[in-house]
């Protein structure tokens, strides 16, 4: 695929992402994307690909073998004790 590609802005303002690119976004006929400008850039994703991102960020700072949901259920289940 492509890293860069160039596209016309039909008549509607519309433009066609290219077969390439959605296949490597996961993108479906009918799927909903996310539209952001960012430095003056457009940026296209999926609300899949942002939480695989805020997964992997998250990663970063928790030990491995490390449960989350088990220590947010935890904490509920403490904080439902003292009330």
């Amino acid at each position: 695929m492509n890293a860069e590609t160039r596209m016309r802005v039909n008549e509607n303002g519309r433009v066609v992402i290219p077969a390439s690119y959605r296949k490597a976004l996961g993108i479906k006929a009918g799927d909903e994307v996310i539209l952001r400008l960012e430095d003056d850039e457009l940026r296209i994703t999926t609300m899949r690909r942002r939480i695989e991102r805020a997964q992997r960020l998250v990663r970063k700072y928790v030990k491995p073998g490390t449960s989350l949901v088990d220590e947010l259920i935890a904490e509920r289940r403490e904080a439902a004790k003292r009330e």
